[in-house]
């Protein structure tokens, strides 16, 4: 794919300050667009603008109303959107409070929905909207109840946005990567380490064991299908929930 693509395409990307979607920052800003990335910390997000000066960082929660209706408000018009912010804890649902089902749908779903809603409301026609959902869209894992349907939920709007917006060219996509080399999944298997006997080692190779090719995905495997997606001949690719997970679903 042309590298310069997206010359002059501005592109929205929340949770850019690391993995996956710091990942994607870099490589539409190297494609040739003008990439905001959001995000609650700032360290990070300075890092991440700081590797392309085409990358501009503010700090935004996607959980709140205001504050994203006020960050659309000061882009204006916007080409591309892509939905990355998300988090994850565990725990049996046996001992999942309602504070914490409550937190998670709030990240990972309404935060989803105010993205959307938000981007669509400033998006050019034959615009793209992106949501990094998971595996866990697609499928149930354990212990990660809150996260598994907050997920699910992504998908299903995913496909109902994208009836409302087909009129337009407007693709609305899921994105599904399994188990992926980021933070996150680092986060994870600290949780794990701490909670059982086994080592790091023996906890990341649990996460591998999930994909049949035996190993972690990668975050640019993840953006090289996002940035297909942006691309002069996916517009015909909407409402789907492409798994990236190298056969598990």
């Amino acid at each position: 794919m042309n590298r310069t693509h997206l010359d002059g395409k501005r592109v929205v990307i929340t949770g850019g300050g690391s993995g996956i979607g710091a990942d994607m920052a870099l490589a539409f800003a190297e494609a040739g667009a003008e990439v905001t990335i959001t995000g609650r910390r700032r360290e990070p997000l300075d890092t991440s603008a700081g590797r392309h000066p085409a990358i501009t960082a503010k700090v935004v929660d996607v959980t709140d109303e205001a504050a994203m209706v006020a960050l659309f408000e000061g882009l204006g018009e916007v080409d591309i959107v892509i939905a990355n912010a998300g988090a994850a804890e565990s725990a049996p649902l046996s001992r999942t409070g309602l504070d914490q089902w409550q937190r998670l749908l709030d990240v990972n779903l309404t935060g989803v929905f105010l993205t959307l809603r938000e981007g669509l409301g400033r998006l050019t026609d034959g615009g793209r909207l992106i949501a990094v959902a998971s595996t866990a869209g697609l499928k149930g894992y354990p212990y990660v109840a809150p996260y598994c349907a907050a997920k699910h939920g992504v998908v299903g709007l995913v496909r109902a946005l994208a009836k409302e917006t087909a009129a337009r060219d407007i693709t609305v996509n899921a994105l599904c990567p399994g188990f992926t080399d980021t933070p996150l999944l680092e986060a994870s298997v600290a949780t794990i380490v701490a909670r059982t006997s086994q080592s790091a080692e023996q906890a990341r190779g649990h996460f591998r064991s999930t994909n049949p090719t035996g190993r972690l995905i990668r975050p640019a495997e993840v953006t090289a299908t996002a940035l297909w997606l942006c691309g002069p001949d996916s517009g015909a690719i909407t409402g789907q929930a492409i798994s990236i997970s190298g056969g598990e679903t």
